[in-house]
């Protein structure tokens, strides 16, 4: 393909391949916001079931987020267009007040929530959303921005659970995440199939934007969206290598098995030996099994790491603290996680919240960590 032909259209025998792996669903929830990517997926999806003598059943499902004036609109072309490819389509809305800060990730939580309500009631555990390659490559710039670690550096799988804590039973998969953004809109181009052009995609406030707009610098020095996402698909064998270890090490060092509530009890001078990405990610590990706060962002982990000791054999500090709900102590012998008492954790918020001047005048303020967002 020359440049001058632009890109090419997704093909049937190419969309047949990217939703093969779905063929044996149910029932899939098909998220459509009505711009390109999902009105793509919408349209490659129905074609592709509707050749089909059995498959899913297909919902696709609108989040109206009430934040524009067009977005009611977009929502009834989007059920226009599910009826003509034969889809039946919901509109959900995401009602209440809406917050001044963190409006983007508030957004996308509540329409996970949303996603899932509307899975639920058709009785679907898989929702298929159009995240596409650029997605992937502005995610792991957006994550570097923010110095994630490995983890965060994989960006999205092509299949993960749904990112709500009590949704985990949901699976969220990305047919799409190989496919550029611009063979989407040249298929529906070609289908003569109208989209929405959300404005806020280009919005300078939104860090995503922005680093959007960076794209085509970074491609004129070899630095383009195949190649971001490559090294996101690199970095996540290396992560599943190194979860392979923390499996063994889990295996070797615990002293009895590991419970929900605890205790989870380690061999210390066993524990002070392993690599240091291993042992963070085993302490993280316990954490976020044994506390009620869900998973606890990498730096907070590295902090109290670091509060061990210098990592050598028999070296690990004596302590006593809280994280993430849970409750940390080093002996001579063993590191111990535990639920940490109700009190306990009360004070920690109480702290957390405290002004940072009332904070630095205790004498012994012994600081436990809240939870964060995890930013591994």
């Amino acid at each position: 393909m020359s440049a001058a032909e632009g890109p090419a259209p997704i093909s049937v025998a190419e969309a047949n391949a990217l939703f093969h792996p779905l063929a044996d669903v149910a029932a899939l929830v098909l998220a459509v916001s009505g711009g390109p990517d999902s009105t793509a997926l919408l349209m490659l999806a129905a074609r592709w079931r509707h050749a089909r003598t059995r498959g899913p059943k297909l919902l696709a499902v609108t989040v109206d987020h009430g934040l524009r004036r067009e977005s009611a609109e977009e929502a009834r072309a989007v059920k226009r267009l599910a009826r003509r490819l034969g889809v039946p389509h919901r509109t959900v809305r995401w009602g209440g007040k809406k917050p001044a800060t963190g409006l983007q990730q508030a957004a996308r939580a509540a329409r996970y929530r949303l996603l899932a309500a509307a899975a639920r009631g058709a009785k679907a555990r898989t929702i298929v959303t159009a995240h596409t390659l650029d997605d992937q490559a502005e995610t792991v710039l957006i994550r570097m921005s923010r110095g994630s670690g490995l983890t965060g550096l994989c960006a999205m799988a092509r299949e993960s659970p749904l990112p709500l804590r009590e949704q985990h039973d949901i699976v969220l998969v990305r047919p799409l995440l190989d496919v550029p953004k611009a063979r989407l809109i040249a298929t529906l181009e070609r289908a003569r199939i109208e989209f929405a052009r959300d404005p806020s995609n280009r919005d300078p406030r939104f860090t995503r934007a922005r680093l959007r707009g960076l794209m085509s610098s970074l491609s004129r020095e070899g630095l383009d969206a195949r190649r971001l996402a490559r090294l996101a698909e690199r970095l996540r064998r290396a992560e599943a290598a190194l979860e392979a270890a923390v499996s063994a090490a889990a295996h070797t060092l615990s002293v009895e098995p590991w419970s929900d509530r605890g205790p989870i009890v380690f061999n210390a001078a066993e524990f002070a030996r392993l690599p240091a990405e291993v042992a963070l990610r085993l302490l993280g590990r316990a954490l976020t099994r044994v506390g009620d706060e869900g998973p606890v962002e990498l730096g907070k982990v590295e902090a109290l790491y670091a509060a061990l000791g210098d990592g050598n054999a028999g070296e690990m500090v004596r302590l006593r603290r809280t994280l993430a709900g849970a409750l940390v102590t080093v002996t001579g012998t063993e590191v111990t996680v535990v639920r940490a008492p109700a009190r306990m954790r009360a004070r920690v918020r109480e702290h957390a919240r405290a002004p940072t001047a009332r904070r630095s005048s205790r004498r012994d303020p012994k600081p436990g960590v809240d939870k964060g967002i995890d930013a591994r």
